[in-house]
């Protein structure tokens, strides 16, 4: 293989590599909140999206947001429903520290983790390095 063969695939490969790198780099990306007010209630529309996309309990969810929003909410079926009118970027501003401390993996930052209980304290295991840490909280 002359130099210049070899120049011209490592061009090749750095092409690939920095094509890559331009997407958004995330594949977990949350969906866009649905709002709609009733005089001073908010309703999120697609609380179960949210919910089913974490893939953590409802409730914990709701209870998450409530104490964040010091708000009393309640779900009604698909939706949530908090007394006091909120924006869409408060969702999503909230929702993505959620993210950051109940979902993401601290090792490696994947969001494939899952929730255990072991006697009274719960963990964050991740499903894709095998990195077991602690939670502090009760929103998980």
């Amino acid at each position: 293989m002359t130099k210049s063969e070899y120049e011209s695939l490592l061009k090749r490969i750095q092409d690939k590599i920095s094509a890559k790198k331009t997407d958004t780099g995330e594949r977990f990306e949350l969906p866009s909140p649905d709002v709609m007010w009733e005089g001073q209630r908010t309703i999120l529309r697609n609380f179960m999206d949210f919910a089913k996309k974490l893939r953590r309990d409802p409730d914990k969810v709701l209870q998450y947001l409530a104490k964040e929003f010091a708000t009393p909410a309640e779900r009604s079926g698909d939706k949530a429903i908090f007394v006091g009118r909120r924006e869409p970027h408060d969702f999503v501003s909230l929702l993505s520290i959620y993210v950051k401390d109940y979902l993401e993996c601290p090792t490696c930052k994947s969001p494939d983790t899952k929730v255990e209980r072991e006697n009274r304290i719960t963990f964050l295991v991740c499903e894709a390095c095998g990195a077991k840490s602690s939670l502090k909280g009760k929103y998980a």
